[in-house]
């Protein structure tokens, strides 16, 4: 009897693999999972890392055509890759791909359409956002006149952190840290621009980027996805109030009405809340793949 692979590390969603043959590549496979403040939950959400990886591979050919950027990907079909995760081909078919590893930059490079969340918060008691001062009398999820790249650190445990471009720059060097602030703007306004043809707002998103050995810049990990950005519906969209997003926000709302204090071990989880959420994370992919 074959054994079953065993991955390399495993995140709060997404578990890696190391091919023997290609150790410049790896499998990434995006489980059911679902995690909230940090907190992995047992009950699964049954289809959601298809759902994630059918909205990342959609946005990355997107990006590819009409940008010119470069993504990490070589392979989404399971059964073309390597022939050691032959018996996995199935359970991983539509969740998993197989991608080239690059130097990863350890920045969420973070833009920011409306004012909303971590950089509301951030707003209302210093008027900025990781350094960026902004117009005084801003209300919660306006838009800004123009949107704002607001790094955060990656942390291996817990939360991101917020901080400054010039932070970055320093860690990183200006030029790549420059580089990187363009493109991931440059990728928040297209996206932006084509879900308001669907009649959905990009409130704000975070991008991953890697570089090969000749210092190109490649997107990896995810793109566009409810788990790394924030969308609302313009219909019913108002300034002043935090609107309802295709997100985990059913969950975290559900949590928030529990006496339990985010940490482990979490509480067991209603079908029906499991049930409203994925809903959401449907809908979202319907209207992402809309988009050609």
């Amino acid at each position: 009897m074959t054994s079953s692979p065993t991955p390399f590390y495993q995140g709060k969603v997404r578990d890696l693999y190391q091919p023997v043959e290609y150790p410049e590549t790896m499998i990434i496979v995006a489980s059911d999972r679902i995690s909230a403040f940090d907190v992995i939950f047992r009950e699964p959400y049954p289809g959601k890392g298809k759902i994630l990886t059918r909205i990342s591979n959609h946005w990355f050919s997107l990006l590819q055509r009409d940008l010119k950027i470069k993504n990490h990907l070589l392979e989404t079909e399971a059964s073309q890759f390597p022939r050691e995760f032959g018996a996995m081909s199935e359970s991983w078919q539509g969740r998993a791909v197989w991608v080239k590893k690059f130097k990863r930059v350890d920045f969420e490079c973070v833009v920011r359409g409306y004012i909303i969340g971590s950089g509301w918060k951030e707003y209302q008691k210093a008027g900025a956002v990781c350094g960026i001062k902004l117009p005084a009398g801003l209300a919660q999820a306006q838009k800004l006149s123009e949107p704002i790249f607001t790094p955060a650190t990656k942390a291996q445990e817990g939360h991101d952190e917020n901080v400054s471009f010039d932070y970055m720059a320093n860690e990183v060097g200006a030029g790549l840290a420059g580089k990187l602030r363009d493109l991931a703007i440059a990728i928040y306004s297209y996206a932006a621009k084509r879900l308001l043809e669907q009649g959905i707002l990009l409130a704000d998103t975070k991008f991953e980027f890697g570089q090969n050995e000749n210092g190109e810049i490649f997107l990896i990990d995810e793109a566009l996805t409810p788990d790394s950005s924030r969308f609302w519906e313009q219909a019913t969209y108002q300034v002043g109030f935090s609107p309802a997003s295709y997100d985990k926000q059913i969950l975290r709302d559900y949590l928030e009405t529990l006496d339990w204090n985010k940490t482990p071990p979490p509480p067991a989880l209603p079908q029906e809340i499991i049930e409203r959420s994925l809903a959401k994370y449907r809908e979202i992919e319907g209207k992402i793949l809309q988009i050609r």
